[in-house]
C-alpha cells in the first residue's frame, strides 16, 4: 500500500463524472449534487461512531474506508481538491507545532 491512496481514490471518483450513471455508483452520487453524497456521509460517520463503541477493529476499518470515500465523494461534489484539504491541515499541524515550540519555551 502507498501513501498516495486517498489522492488516487480522489482521481477515481473525478473520473466517475463522467462514467455511465448506470455503471457508476458514485456518478449517481455526484448527479445529486452535494446532497445526496452529504446524505451518505452523514450516515457513515454515525456508522463509524457505532463501530467505535461497539464492534470489532475490522467493523471500525471498514467503516472508516466508507467514511473515507464518501467525504472525498462530497469534496467532489462540490470541487473541491484533496490537495486543498490536505493544504490546510498541514497547515493546521505547522501552527500546532510552532505554538507548543512556543509555550515549550516560554516555559523554560
Amino acid at each position: 500500500m502507498t501513501n498516495d491512496v486517498l489522492h488516487r481514490l480522489a482521481a477515481t471518483i473525478k473520473s466517475r463524472r463522467t462514467a455511465r450513471p448506470e455503471h457508476s455508483h458514485t456518478r449517481r452520487l455526484l448527479d445529486d449534487g452535494p446532497i445526496k453524497p452529504a446524505k451518505k456521509l452523514g450516515e457513515e460517520a454515525v456508522e463509524v461512531a457505532i463501530a467505535a463503541l461497539a464492534q470489532d477493529d475490522d467493523a471500525l476499518i471498514g467503516e472508516t474506508v466508507d467514511l473515507l470515500y464518501h467525504l472525498l465523494v462530497v469534496l467532489e461534489s462540490r470541487h473541491i481538491a484533496l490537495e486543498d484539504v490536505l493544504s490546510e491541515l498541514e497547515r493546521r499541524m505547522s501552527a500546532t507545532a510552532l505554538n507548543q515550540n512556543k509555550r515549550k519555551a516560554a516555559s523554560r
